[in-house]
């Protein structure tokens, strides 16, 4: 087919829903993923033991109803779905479900004098509970193995007798909220296992507010659409085959992973941290793949763009205690929290505003006065007086060893 309309898919994609609320960074891993749908199993990294594929386990997390998670996943994959031959699977995923999905996306495509079978789908679900149970560990087990890239899965069951995948490939995006995962995920899960392997992007703040979508798009928004199918139907069509690190990617990356190993010893005793540290190699060069057919045919990765994949992966680890910061917690511990995050939103508020805004969770005074001394000692708010003698709260924010305090 012709050649590319952009120098880059992403960015591309980025100017496309300009419109929208949605923070750019969950725009940016909406594209990434429409990206990793695009190319399927078509593509690889062979480490001889192992292969590296692009499918990516994407997850949008924040409360519900701010950052739009269930709209940027639909900009992106409505594009998606536009690309012949792409298969999607079903919404609501049991082990007999993904079987039949992954039978009727069965095909094979041409590389060198051979024919490859592939069974690629891509799941999307606006809410993640509805796709997936992480009590049914059948299920999870089986998204374990496929994410690690296994060329065959085999189940045996007493009712239906073997079940076999032949070159399965799941590519998926989803989106919930930190309730749900608290609810669902047992602090055991998120060190290691299906938790490990995704990539969670945290919000909780509109990048600006579009009250009318529509009056915001810009002249040409249906020709860029257009374009953007294009580049992707593109990429699924012209992009096949091994991609072969340069020599300067190859000592960037073993550099790297020494390094990233070293850093890891200070991290030992933290499960959260381990596990994502175990699978950040496999992160890195799954993105490195998706970014460098983002930008080019040639399939080639250099250096910088295991760069850029470690960076945009940076980008969201640091919010990941946000992700699970809910597990194992009690209610009174969150509306902890909920507490000092109302604090901090409104720069400083009196004594009396606080107690106001939080009696819902504190009905019992003597309960609001035990969560205020305990912020309080713990040092993340302080009470003090204005010329007045009006009380009011604000948030500590420490720089460095030394506090500085917000408010009055």
């Amino acid at each position: 087919m012709s050649e590319r309309y952009f120098p880059d898919w992403i960015p591309a994609f980025l100017q496309y829903t300009s419109h929208m609320e949605s923070p750019k960074i969950m725009r940016a891993w909406a594209a990434i993923s429409a990206i990793a749908g695009a190319l399927r199993k078509h593509v690889w990294i062979d480490q001889d033991q192992f292969r590296w594929t692009p499918g990516l386990f994407i997850i949008l997390v924040g409360p519900p109803g701010v950052i739009t998670k269930s709209t940027t996943a639909d900009l992106s994959m409505n594009l998606l779905r536009e690309v012949p031959g792409i298969k999607f699977g079903p919404n609501n995923i049991t082990w007999q479900a993904l079987v039949g999905a992954f039978a009727a996306a069965s095909e094979s495509f041409p590389f060198g004098d051979e024919w490859v079978p592939m069974s690629a789908v891509t799941l999307v679900s606006r809410e993640l509970g509805s796709l997936i149970n992480p009590k049914d560990q059948d299920l999870i087990n089986l998204f374990i193995e496929l994410w690690d890239g296994d060329k065959k899965y085999e189940k045996i069951t007493k009712m239906s007798g073997n079940d076999v995948i032949d070159s399965p490939w799941i590519n998926l995006f989803g989106a919930t909220t930190p309730s749900w995962i608290s609810d669902n995920m047992p602090k055991s899960a998120v060190s290691g296992g299906f938790a490990s392997r995704c990539v969670f992007l945290y919000g909780d703040e509109k990048e600006r507010f579009v009250p009318y979508p529509k009056l915001n798009i810009q002249e040409g928004h249906d020709e860029l659409r257009r374009r953007l199918i294009h580049d992707l139907e593109h990429i699924a069509v012209n992009l096949v085959g091994e991609y072969i690190l340069t020599p300067a990617a190859y000592k960037w990356g073993s550099e790297w992973y020494v390094n990233l190993w070293t850093e890891a010893k200070a991290h030992y005793d933290d499960d959260l941290v381990m596990g994502h540290i175990a699978r950040k190699q496999t992160h890195v060069h799954k993105l490195a793949m998706i970014l460098a057919a983002s930008r080019r045919d040639d399939l080639i990765i250099e250096a910088e763009d295991l760069k850029v994949a470690d960076q945009m992966l940076k980008g969201v680890e640091t919010d990941l205690p946000k992700v699970f910061s809910r597990i194992g917690r009690t209610e009174d511990s969150l509306a902890a929290d909920r507490f000092i995050e109302f604090v901090r939103r409104k720069g400083r508020v009196r004594y009396e505003e606080a107690y106001q805004q939080v009696h819902t969770y504190f009905p019992n005074f003597s309960g609001f006065e035990d969560v205020l001394n305990g912020a309080i000692r713990g040092g993340y708010l302080k009470l003090a007086p204005d010329v007045t003698g009006q009380m009011w709260l604000s948030v500590i924010v420490k720089v460095g060893n030394d506090p500085d305090v917000t408010g009055p």
